[in-house]
């Protein structure tokens, strides 16, 4: 018999046996200053590329006060306790009415956190003769939801309708057999790609099979559809979704998240949810802040304007220069390269110390060995000139890359790391 503990120190991860090599710098970096287009990195202006403030609110000075003065008059923790027991108000139930009217569903729940929330919702839909069907590409948080289910899951491949409606067809026969119903996940957008799911393909196939379908749109919401109310309404099939998920992480530039759905789907998660039954209720400065933040997504559609006007920059531009940005139909903006992990690292470290751009970098394990993948999120708060500067960044980090100079950079890491 083994320690338990041996197995961690003996293999870290294929994440975590860069951490000496990457851990301040490329992972778990320190980004200060004022949340905007530009921010300090290691005592260093940099653009940054990597803020989630799709509209641009998490600094401005309207916002601030509402979450000020909702610090100052409740405190960091009021309402205490769940939400079952002492941490219900008004102004939860004010929020949850907002946000079901503006998604287009009859009825919200607020979730503490997108990631806990998600995982909740899933465990609570589905017993264990339920069948699960799945896009092989969905966010962790939905991954480890099905984890929790003790019935039979399939995946089917990203974005493919073909795959989908095979695992359907073996979905139905054993739900047959079971007594139980299906669950198709998808999501609005796919964080990593920038791809909205096909959701319209997806709805199209409940005229042959009979399943319910939820959508995490955490990427989706604020930014996708003429209101913002995500990718279902870009795509028309908001009414088509039975369940919908969206984070505040994101367009509202806050924390928390939602589930909307039927008024009895609703009710039925308010006292089954076990993330929300057994955790402390959404703290009201959240709240208060959600409901301002919620107000500007209804009420300043130049937010979202702007935000397509620099998307459309930063895209084009990349094109225009001959950049794989992969299949993006969202604001996410994935570029894709062809290198090692360590000249990943080299090229990364070239964009910040010489050039000034901060973007995040995605590896393998999270995509196949020899892709790099930058990732960019274009934010309301951009200008064309931090636009201008990137394309002229990338086009030179390309060239050292092709011509081998990041390959002889890395050369001492990637003896280190045995690679």
């Amino acid at each position: 018999m083994r320690d338990l503990f041996d197995r961690i120190i003996e293999n870290k991860g294929p994440l975590g046996k860069w951490a000496s090599q990457a851990e301040g710098y490329f992972v778990f970096p320190k980004l200060e200053g004022p949340i905007s287009n530009r921010m300090k990195f290691q005592g260093k202006d940099v653009i940054t590329w990597s803020i989630n403030d799709y509209l641009g609110l998490a600094n401005l000075p309207e916002v601030k006060k509402v979450d000020g003065d909702a610090a100052y008059e409740y405190g960091a923790a009021f309402p205490m306790g769940a939400r079952m027991m002492s941490g219900h108000t008004d102004f939860h139930e004010q929020l949850e009415q907002e946000l079901a009217a503006f998604v287009n569903k009859q009825a919200s729940y607020l979730l503490n956190f997108g990631y806990q929330g998600f995982m909740s919702v899933i465990d609570a839909l589905v017993s264990k003769d339920d069948i699960i069907v799945y896009d092989v590409d969905c966010h962790a948080c939905i991954i480890d939801g099905v984890r929790l289910h003790m019935g039979k899951r399939f995946t089917f491949k990203h974005n493919d309708p073909e795959s989908l409606e095979k695992n359907l067809e073996r979905a139905t026969k054993m739900a047959t057999e079971t007594g139980g119903g299906i669950l198709v996940i998808s999501e609005g957008v796919f964080g990593m790609r920038g791809e909205q799911g096909i959701l319209k393909e997806i709805v199209a196939l409940k005229q042959k099979f009979k399943f319910r379908l939820l959508v995490d749109d955490a990427h989706g919401f604020g930014t996708l559809g003429k209101t913002g109310a995500g990718a279902g309404e870009e795509q028309g099939i908001q009414d088509d979704i039975d369940v919908y998920l969206a984070t505040f992480a994101k367009s509202m530039a806050g924390i928390g998240a939602f589930v909307a759905a039927d008024k009895e789907i609703i009710e039925y998660l308010k006292y089954n949810l076990r993330s929300q039954m057994f955790a402390k209720s959404l703290p009201m400065v959240y709240v208060k802040g959600a409901l301002k933040r919620l107000d500007m997504l209804r009420t300043m559609p130049e937010l979202k304007a702007k935000l397509w006007e620099n998307v459309n920059a930063l895209q084009n531009g990349l094109k225009e220069r001959g950049f794989d940005i992969g299949t993006t139909t969202s604001c996410v903006t994935p570029v894709y390269l062809n290198g090692s992990i360590p000249e990943a690292m080299a090229l990364v470290k070239d964009l910040r110390e010489n050039h000034g751009i901060f973007c995040s970098i995605v590896v393998y394990p999270v995509i196949p060995k020899g892709l790099i993948l930058l990732r960019l999120i274009p934010t309301a708060t951009h200008t064309m000139q931090d636009i201008a500067e990137t394309l002229d960044a990338f086009s030179s980090i390309r060239e050292r890359l092709q011509n081998g100079t990041y390959k002889r950079l890395s050369a001492a890491v990637a003896a280190a790391m045995g690679e």
